[in-house]
C-alpha cells in the first residue's frame, strides 16, 4: 500500500508540474497570472514565460523517466532537489507583490507535499 502510495503521488506531482510548464508555453499570460506574479502587457516578460515553462515541463518529465526506469531511492533524491523550485517560488511571488495566500497556498503547500512524497519514497 504504501509503495502505491509513494510513487501514486509521485506521479501525480510530475504530471501536474508537466501540465504547469506546458501551460506556460501555450498560455502564457494566464499561466503567470496563476503562478502569482502576473506577466505585464508589452513587458518584458516572453523570455521569462518560456524559461517558467521549459523549466517545469523539464522537471516534470524527467521525474516521470526517473520513475519509469529507476528505483524509489533515485526519484526520492528527486523530489527532495526539485522541491527546492516551489520554495524558491514561495519566495519570488512574495518578493514581486504576490498575495502571501498565492505563495503558500500553492507553492510553498506544494514543497511540503513534494517533502512527504520523498519521506515516502524512502521509507520503501
Amino acid at each position: 500500500m504504501l509503495n502505491v502510495l509513494a510513487y501514486g503521488l509521485a506521479i501525480v506531482l510530475n504530471l501536474f508540474i508537466v501540465y504547469i510548464g506546458a501551460r506556460f508555453l501555450v498560455v502564457p499570460r494566464a499561466a503567470a497570472a496563476g503562478y502569482g506574479v502576473p506577466a505585464t502587457e508589452g513587458g518584458g516578460d516572453p523570455a521569462y514565460l518560456t524559461i517558467k515553462g521549459v523549466r517545469d515541463l523539464t522537471y516534470g518529465l524527467v521525474g516521470l523517466a526517473l520513475i519509469a526506469f529507476t528505483n524509489a531511492d533515485a526519484v526520492a533524491w528527486f523530489m527532495l532537489v526539485v522541491t527546492l523550485a516551489p520554495l524558491a517560488d514561495t519566495v519570488i511571488v512574495l518578493r514581486h507583490g504576490g498575495t502571501r495566500a498565492t505563495a503558500f497556498g500553492i507553492h510553498f503547500a506544494t514543497a511540503m507535499v513534494m517533502l512527504l512524497d520523498t519521506a515516502l519514497l524512502f521509507a520503501l
